[in-house]
């Protein structure tokens, strides 16, 4: 018999959301997060209390989810054990060469896909904002596998 809790039994696959307000940008690691409607498309976002991506997004109504690719793993201390109050975590990604530009957003480049969403309601979800949005636009990037929990479990990023 497993000892996971039901909920950490779910292999869900791992987003960054990208959140920008006017020239500054930020980035953090989103698991928390579902497709609710076909029609229109709409997601429920997660995102932490406290942080920076959290004060954008309900300033600008806007972000984007990246749809992370499997070797993309080396990313998590960076985007969600790190806080974008402390550090700039988007001039470390330039640096690196990591970062491209769409429709106003910082994106990493070598994401899956990317989805803009706009903000319709948002209510309080214990220690996280929950956002319902809808799909604004989306763009597939690139071919691979989708980053997912198992993978961070197995790489001892997040616990078991």
């Amino acid at each position: 018999m497993t000892r996971k809790k039901p909920w950490n039994r779910i292999n869900s696959p791992v987003y960054s959301i990208s959140s920008a307000q006017g020239s500054s940008y930020n980035m953090n690691i989103c698991t928390y997060t579902t497709a609710v409607s076909m029609h229109p498309k709409q997601f429920i976002v997660a995102i932490y209390e406290d942080t920076k991506t959290l004060e954008f997004v309900k300033q600008s109504n806007r972000l984007v989810l990246q749809l992370l690719a499997d070797s993309q793993y080396r990313l998590i201390p960076l985007l969600g054990q790190k806080s974008g109050k402390k550090i700039d975590k988007i001039a470390r990604l330039e640096k690196r060469g990591l970062i491209t530009n769409w429709k106003g957003f910082k994106i990493l480049k070598d994401a899956l896909a990317v989805m803009e969403l706009k903000i319709i309601n948002s209510f309080s979800g214990g220690d996280h904002q929950l956002f319902l949005c809808n799909l604004v636009a989306y763009k597939n990037l690139n071919e691979g596998e989708a980053l997912s929990l198992d993978t961070l479990r197995a790489h001892q990023l997040i616990r078991m």
